[in-house]
């Protein structure tokens, strides 16, 4: 098996974790959902005030069986996903896409730069029609991975913050 067929398994450190979800104006009895919670860093930082759900494939829970309902997803989410048995592909817009028709208020991603480069204007447009707006950016290092990394927040609000302009120039 090569190097790029190899799943690589990216915890994200516990510090930066807490850090991230300090950052997200999560409310009271808010329900937050870690789909891929691996050994828990960012599920393990939500706030006590606020309602935990999680799946994670590898203990048996699958994202795509979770049917309960939530306000917020926050995750590091898996780089790839195996589309068929020979192809993995980019997992960052197929799970956008599909978090954004579940959640009520907001989604949250930790993404390096080659997942922040799937949203392209076409994507944005998309969302924005869906009601869905990034709101913050926060760039962070993570060297033990590969540098710079970018922590995505999307409301479920109007914000300006972030625009595409349609069309190849």
């Amino acid at each position: 098996m090569s190097k790029d067929e190899t799943y690589y398994f990216h915890q994200t450190p516990n510090e930066l974790a807490k850090k991230l979800v300090e950052s997200i104006d999560l409310q009271e009895g808010d329900i937050v959902y870690e789909p891929f919670k691996g050994e828990g860093s960012f599920y393990n930082a939500f706030p006590s005030n606020t309602t935990h759900k999680w799946t994670e494939l590898v203990e048996g829970k699958d994202y795509k069986d979770f049917n309960e309902t939530y306000d917020w997803v926050i995750t590091n989410p898996p780089f790839r996903l195996q589309e068929t048995t020979t192809k993995r592909i980019n997992s960052f817009a197929l799970l956008l896409e599909y978090f954004t028709d579940r959640a009520k208020k907001g989604v949250a991603f930790l993404a390096n730069d080659y997942c922040f480069s799937t949203l392209t204007p076409i994507r944005i447009k998309k969302l924005n029609n869906k009601g869905w707006f990034i709101h913050n950016i926060s760039v962070c290092n993570i060297k033990k991975w590969r540098g710079r990394y970018f922590f995505i927040v999307f409301k479920k609000s109007p914000c300006q913050f972030y625009s595409a302009i349609l069309g190849s120039y």
